[in-house]
């Protein structure tokens, strides 16, 4: 596999303005509870200083990560195509007791199946790449195979 990480667009912006906002407002809100915390003295039982430690960890531990992403991240041009799905594309699928749904098909990092960002390399994803409208996907899942038709590339 390679290092590169696929991103949309959008996807990278939504990693730059997470970053941001943690350099720019959460660090320093951090870094005065810290603070604070010194000024209570004993620093082996203030409760309210390793908590605030703890947060500084995981804080800076998510900026690393976000920007070692931002490093390897390969923006992937939105496929503007309405024949086939590719990276980027939205678009409507349909199951067999035809309930509809919009899915969007992004990198493994944008990925939230709960509103219907799918990741590429996803069974799912993979299973609804180069599709067109009409055509029927067969897609693996824990409760068996689920059929879906593509309805409509938007």
């Amino acid at each position: 596999m390679s290092n590169q990480i696929i991103l949309t667009e959008e996807g990278k912006l939504k990693l730059e303005a997470e970053v941001k906002e943690l350099k720019e407002v959460r660090r320093p809100d951090i870094i005065s509870k810290i603070e604070q915390a010194k000024e209570l003295g004993d620093l082996s039982e203030n409760a309210e200083y390793h908590d605030a430690k703890d947060q500084q960890g995981l804080m800076e531990a998510r900026i690393s990560e976000i920007e070692g992403i931002l490093k390897k991240a390969v923006i992937s041009q939105v496929s503007d195509s309405k024949t086939e799905i590719g990276l980027g594309c939205k678009f409507i699928v349909e199951n067999a007791d035809g309930d509809r749904r919009e899915l969007t098909l992004v990198g493994f990092n944008e990925a939230e199946p709960l509103v219907g960002k799918i990741s590429n390399e996803s069974p799912m994803g993979v299973a609804f790449q180069d599709k067109k409208p009409g055509e029927t996907v067969e897609v693996e899942a824990p409760k068996g195979i689920i059929t879906y038709k593509v309805i409509e590339i938007l």
